[in-house]
């Protein structure tokens, strides 16, 4: 698996300027030194308790995984345990103390105003989360959550918080829609609405992060920020797993990005920006367990992209200058006729130049409805540069890396049509860059932390990989 060398020039090659390792391995803090990326670094789970009951071990970890290491490698943060109250209860009654040992630690040393110390939480902590105005954390867990928050909003800091809609659509039973879950675009009818407040949702994330936001209002804190601390989509599954696919990953990391960084906010704090790591930057595939939980990486162990994400006028995200490709063809198994009737449309309001399907031309064959379809559906979508909701035509259409041009049928967008590709675009927006259009304090500055734009990747530990 690579080094921790090879990590970071990955990371630098594809310009990800923020990265949250799952421990503070040495190595990995030594190659990130003088790289100017931004680094949250965490407290293992297995080392909680002894933190959490003595300060002087917390002063210890401090001094040997972040002292030892800044300012050359620049740590913002760090998360201390993972979702600590669901996968580790017995350890839950010292959560907070381990939060303000580390926390001292830092004021000792004068490093507090630079790092944010928090906990990431499962969302599933949170109880009847929609509609998202009458969600409430288990109340088994107040004892914690209250002196938790206390710190929090003592310190500046934010709540963090696993947020991962492909569970709760797998744990649906049918009643979150995929699209919901994917951030596809919904008719305004299929939209979920608050009856308490009225607002409209139109996917899963942000109505988790606003059951989140009513939860500590619930418990009177009203204002502390949500840094998101995983999301992601698995690229693969077992036959348990049917929308563990490459393209639902991609649509929902895809999705995701765009989402995060055009500033939308949720819909109880519109233009609120929540800050965003993506799990994962490799994929696992000696990890135990169902075959998604091996394929939540953007890349595999060598490096190359699992699939290519994409912003629409943005270029390509995570990919080197030969994986600049996605297509939208056909969905398999659509009703033929509703493929007819979105070719028609294609090719007659949807302004599409269809004369290549003709009799004669390169993409007549072969002669049938899927095929030409395809054609007419990656036109469009190509044509209307690749923007949210354009690959769809009423769900017969999907999103593919794979590319479908055959024989001497070169589709749009294929790299056959003019042999170049646009250049690849960061992962998250340097400090000085607008490219997002937002402000360039990021969320671990000190300052606002509602004025800033992170999307970061999570990095398992190295020897984890």
């Amino acid at each position: 698996m690579p080094s921790p060398t090879q990590v970071v020039a990955l990371l630098k090659a594809q310009n990800i300027r923020h990265v949250r390792l799952y421990d503070a391995d040495r190595a990995m803090l030594r190659a990130l030194a003088n790289t100017g990326i931004r680094v949250t670094v965490s407290v293992p789970n297995e080392q909680l308790l002894g933190i959490g009951q003595s300060n002087a071990t917390a002063a210890n970890w401090v001094a040997r995984n972040v002292i030892a290491h800044v300012p050359a490698t620049n740590i913002t943060a760090i998360a201390v345990g993972s979702e600590i109250l669901t996968t580790l209860p017995n350890a839950a009654p010292v959560l907070v103390s381990a939060l303000k040992f580390i926390h001292s630690a830092l004021v000792a040393s004068n490093l507090d105003g630079q790092i944010k110390v928090s906990t990431p939480q499962s969302s599933s902590i949170i109880l009847d989360s929609f509609p998202p105005s009458q969600a409430f954390f288990n109340r088994s867990w107040d004892p914690v959550m209250v002196p938790l928050l206390k710190f929090l909003q003592s310190t500046g800091s934010y709540f963090m918080l696993n947020v991962y809609p492909y569970y709760d659509y797998m744990q649906s039973n049918g009643v979150i829609p995929l699209d919901y879950a994917l951030f596809r675009p919904l008719p305004p009818n299929k939209e979920a609405v608050d009856a308490n407040t009225l607002l409209h949702y139109t996917n899963v994330f942000d109505a988790i992060v606003d059951a989140a936001y009513f939860s500590m209002s619930y418990l009177n804190f009203t204002k502390i920020p949500i840094f998101v601390t995983e999301s992601g989509w698995p690229s693969k599954g077992d036959s348990s797993e049917p929308d563990a696919t490459l393209d639902n990953a991609n649509t929902y990391n895809s999705n995701l990005i765009r989402h995060v960084l055009n500033n939308t906010g949720t819909p109880k704090h519109p233009r609120i920006v929540v800050s965003t790591y993506i799990y994962e930057l490799y994929n696992e595939d000696l990890r135990p367990g169902p075959v998604s939980e091996k394929n939540w990486g953007l890349f595999d162990a060598s490096g190359m992209p699992v699939y290519t994400l994409h912003l629409t006028g943005a270029g390509t995200l995570l990919a080197n200058d030969t994986t600049n490709q996605t297509f939208c063809v056909a969905k398999e198994g659509a009703d033929p006729k509703m493929l007819q009737a979105a070719l028609d449309w294609a090719c007659g309001p949807g302004k599409v130049d269809c004369s290549f399907l003709l009799q004669g031309q390169p993409c007549y064959e072969p002669d049938n409805v899927v095929a030409h379809s395809t054609y007419a559906f990656n036109a469009y979508f190509q044509k209307m540069a690749k923007s949210p909701g354009t690959c769809d035509f009423k769900g017969a259409a999907t999103i593919t890396t794979s590319d479908p041009s055959h024989d001497s049928c070169i589709f749009p967008g294929s790299a056959g049509r003019n042999g170049t590709f646009p250049n690849t675009t960061s992962l998250a927006p340097s400090s000085n860059s607008s490219t997002s259009g937002c402000h360039s304090i990021y969320f671990y500055g000190a300052g606002s932390v509602t004025t800033s734009v992170i999307i970061g990747v999570l990095l398992m530990s190295v020897v984890c990989l």
